[in-house]
């Protein structure tokens, strides 16, 4: 058959034969499509082998393009592969009616969602997903389903509503130490305070949340040795110095206890020491002495400057002039020097300040009984009474000047004494790395030796093969404590690295508050002194006015409280005559 391809638009032959079957079989009754858009529907199924030739490949695609618009026409006949498209995105434009199934329904939605018709209409194509969708209704109509999303995690939002920590602070234990209610026990020569050390903790290593023991000076002595020896290198808060003389002094004995509770709390505070045995011995044990002995007895080599060395069978004694290679330590020894210096120079100035405060309330206290005296001699209540009153003013300013002192010691005075002592602790952090040093120094030079003996072993043959194997183990060994010792000379140096800086930052702190606790206490007793001469001479004016300034109380058989005015105004009157005649 020959036809006119110029009469078709793609220039095919396929698409007049196949125009009489797509009619039909698609119902179109618009005639406002062309009909040569239906063989580019039914063209795919028609399988024809004259369509299939390679020189009409570029016109499918065109009828592909120009098949798109057929989805936005309505079709009947649902067997077409085009018919749901069709079908949904028609009823997408319209409106829908109550008899209209779910899927048309659900799909008229997606013409009021903000996303493309066409993209949610084909998502909106399966039946399950339009079946589990459940639309709810507001004032405005039916509401548009909402995104899908993963499974919801609630055990992990149960965990993210709780507060959240660091595992640092939720694994670290929190302890809360007092030291107080010092007493005295013991006969004349063996007396001494003991003190009542009370803790409550969070840790799982003690028995229980909350207790309490008993423990005197010497006690906290042997906690602090013991922890630097079981730590090298870390800086551990010390106690306060012996005293031989004025020790049951109550002053004293309340600066003491403020500083071991100072000490107990910087070391439960402490990440490394917290962690330490001695430590729970001291703060739980009942049988403190006996404790310490059997550890003693277990432990017989752990003495003083032993502990990590002597794990590793080094010798920590002796050793050269250590010369210090690293610029930061040598830096930090210079400071540490200097501070020294001066937080002593400041104590002693201290001290001078505390001293002169006490003379000044002993002298005040002195002027007050003179004027008691005084007071109880003159015979004219209008001048006894301000004398008495002023007397008892003074007396009032000598407890206030002995409270101020005291202050004072317990304010700033606990902590220069306290970084004084602290500064004495990093020293001896420091002469422990030294002596790691010397240890690491000493490994080496004893490997040498070692080496050299091998070398003169195996220059010799084999006749002396068991003395080369003994010399291959020692050096073996004196390889392994070389290493052991570099580990740590170097470990030790990283410890006391963050140490260090931990000194410098609670430095600045504890200064900090100690500085201005003695500013608002020094504050405070200026103002209750001010008040105390204003009420006295508020006191002394009204006294000038004819009322007296104090009302004796009457002694039995003596004039009542009556008398005591009139006595007052005859003593003043002659005065004030005295004056107008002049």
């Amino acid at each position: 058959m020959d036809l006119d391809t110029g009469a078709s638009p793609w220039g095919d032959e396929p698409s007049h034969s196949l125009d009489s079957h797509s009619k039909p079989k698609n119902g179109i009754q618009d005639s406002g499509f062309s009909l040569p858009a239906a063989p580019a529907q039914v063209a795919p199924s028609a399988g024809s082998p004259e369509v299939r030739t390679p020189g009409r490949r570029v016109p499918r695609g065109t009828r592909k393009i120009s098949a798109q618009a057929t989805r936005l026409e309505a079709v009947d006949n649902t067997v077409d592969p085009l018919g749901p498209l069709g079908e949904a995105t028609a009823d997408a434009s319209a409106t829908p009616s109550d008899e209209a199934p779910a899927p048309p329904q659900k799909e008229s939605l997606a013409a009021r969602s903000p996303q493309p018709p066409s993209t949610f209409s084909q998502t909106s194509s399966g039946a399950g997903l339009a079946d589990s969708v459940t639309l709810e209704e507001d004032g405005a109509g039916f509401r548009g389903p909402p995104p899908v999303q993963p499974p919801v995690d609630f055990e992990g939002l149960k965990r993210q509503s709780q507060p959240s920590m660091s595992v640092e602070q939720a694994a670290k234990p929190t302890f809360d130490i007092s030291v107080g209610d010092p007493h005295k026990v013991g006969d004349l020569t063996s007396s001494h305070i003991v003190y009542q050390v009370r803790t409550r903790t969070t840790s799982k290593a003690y028995r229980l949340p909350e207790f309490s023991v008993s423990r005197r000076y010497r006690d906290f002595l042997w906690l602090y040795n013991s922890l630097h020896n079981n730590n090298p290198g870390v800086v551990v808060a010390p106690p306060p110095e012996k005293q031989a003389v004025g020790r049951f002094d109550t002053n004293f004995v309340e600066s003491r206890r403020a500083a071991l509770e100072r000490m107990l709390n910087k070391i439960a505070s402490h990440q490394i020491l917290q962690q330490d045995g001695d430590l729970k011995i001291f703060l739980e044990s009942e049988a403190f002495n006996v404790d310490v002995k059997n550890k003693e007895n277990r432990e017989p080599d752990l003495g003083q400057s032993k502990g990590m060395f002597s794990t590793f069978g080094i010798s920590v004694g002796g050793g050269g002039k250590f010369v210090e290679h690293d610029d930061w330590f040598h830096d930090r020894k210079i400071y540490l020097d200097a501070l020294e210096t001066q937080l002593k120079a400041l104590l002693k100035s201290m001290d001078t300040v505390v001293a002169q405060r006490k003379g000044l309330s002993e002298a005040a206290g002195d002027f007050s009984s003179s004027l008691h005296a005084l007071a109880a001699v003159e015979l004219s209540p209008a001048l006894a009474s301000p004398l008495d009153g002023l007397s008892e003013l003074q007396f009032r300013i000598k407890e206030l000047y002995e409270r101020q002192a005291q202050q004072d010691v317990l304010t700033l005075g606990i902590t220069i004494d306290e970084y004084i002592r602290l500064i004495g602790s990093v020293k001896t952090a420091f002469s422990q790395r030294q002596k790691a040093f010397h240890s690491w120094h000493a490994a080496e030079s004893d490997l040498q030796k070692r080496k050299n003996t091998q070398e003169k072993l195996l220059r010799q043959g084999k006749s002396q093969q068991d003395r080369l194997n003994q010399a291959n183990a020692d050096v073996a060994d004196a390889e392994r404590k070389v290493h052991q010792t570099r580990l740590l000379f170097e470990d030790m140096g990283r410890l006391m690295r963050g140490e260090l800086q931990k000194f410098e930052k609670e430095k600045v702190e504890d200064f900090k508050s100690g500085v201005e606790t003695f500013l608002e206490s020094a504050v405070e007793a200026q103002k209750e002194l001010i008040e105390l001469w204003e009420t006295f001479l508020l006191r002394l004016d009204a006294g000038e006015d004819g009322v007296p300034y104090y009302m004796p109380e009457p002694a039995a058989g003596e004039i009542g409280e009556a008398s005591a005015p009139d006595s007052a105004a005859s003593a003043i009157e002659p005065a004030h005559i005295t004056e107008d005649d002049a």
